[in-house]
């Protein structure tokens, strides 16, 4: 087990505070799930962020445990200030729920054993914990379906495994029924995913309504309708971009967090970066100052923070985490 008092107070506090985080749909978990029966047959389905009483993961895998031919269904839960709970299902056995050694948390010993047994993990994890739960996934080697933010794509563990098309978005990318914009996590194949039509792109580049990055070759693109047709170099788009990524229109070469093992990687590093805030203030600033891309002014920005660093004349504004792209040739 592992003895972490603050991340578990973590977890006490996302539960109380978002309960949208962790009792999804059973909609949401019907139109997503039927894209991948022929994954389940035979298998070992664990869904180890589970309540048996509330979660709609246990409620959907339990009413369709013959019609999917499953092998054994597995869920177990978090108890704050208890013993966690487990419950382990086979075709025409009675429910009952045991009491786990731990607390039920997914790090926990006890769930860990539940994990090494398990062919598919199928759940809804706590936000504030996504990225350590994913890499528990990757070290175990598990195939997953499983719910996050949307902005957990560019986080540095993460992102390398989108950009290598290890991990991918699953089909209903907008449908879900919560408070933040989240999507489906997954390394389970669906043949819809080989489909996926091409944006439409009608604008053409210009270089004032699309500047290339002070530290970063590529150009600014704010919204994705906005991608020029006819621009043949990288480009910065939001994140949400990954939403529409069709890997035949579009090769995604890096990302502006200042990670340098993509193709696209910073072209240069600020020194004594200096923050002017709105109100006049002016700060040293080192988190960020070399990571997010900029854009380089000449005349200074009005209502707007902006960075003043040696070498480099004028003002910079820092854009908001860019996915970088390049048009594939076809």
């Amino acid at each position: 087990m592992i003895k972490n008092k603050r991340n578990n107070n973590n977890l006490n506090e996302s539960r109380k505070e978002k309960n949208d985080e962790f009792y999804t749909q059973l909609i949401d978990i019907e139109k997503e799930l039927k894209h991948y029966k022929s994954h389940f047959k035979n298998k070992i389905i664990y869904c180890n962020c589970d309540d048996p009483e509330h979660s709609n993961f246990f409620n959907y895998f339990l009413s369709n445990f013959k019609k999917l031919k499953l092998k054994k269904l597995i869920v177990s839960c978090y108890k704050a200030n208890d013993k966690g709970i487990y419950l382990e299902y086979y075709e025409g056995q009675k429910l009952n729920n045991k009491k786990l050694n731990g607390d039920g948390d997914f790090r926990s010993e006890g769930c860990i054993e539940l994990l090494k047994q398990a062919d598919i993990v199928v759940t809804n994890p706590p936000f504030s914990l996504f990225k350590e739960y994913f890499a528990q996934l990757i070290k175990y080697n598990k195939k997953f379906l499983i719910i996050g933010n949307i902005n957990a794509i560019i986080c540095k563990d993460i992102f390398p495994f989108i950009k290598y098309n290890k991990v991918w978005l699953g089909l209903n990318k907008k449908s879900i029924s919560f408070i933040v914009p989240v999507c489906w996590f997954t390394n389970l194949d669906y043949k819809e995913r080989h489909n996926i039509k091409d944006l439409i792109l009608t604008k053409k580049y210009n270089s004032v309504e699309y500047p290339k990055y002070d530290n970063y070759n590529a150009i600014n693109v704010d919204k994705i309708k906005d991608i020029p047709i006819d621009y043949d170099g990288v480009m910065g788009v939001p994140v949400s971009f990954i939403i529409k990524h069709n890997p035949k229109q579009f090769k995604i070469v890096g990302i502006t967090s200042g990670l340098v093992e993509f193709e696209e990687t910073p072209t240069k590093q600020y020194i004594n970066i200096k923050r002017h805030n709105i109100n006049g203030s002016i700060t040293n600033n080192k988190g960020g100052s070399n990571s997010s891309a900029k854009l380089l002014w000449q005349e200074k920005p009005h209502n707007k923070i902006y960075y003043t660093t040696e070498g480099v004349e004028g003002y910079l504004t820092m854009v908001y985490r860019r996915i970088l792209i390049k048009k594939i040739k076809r």
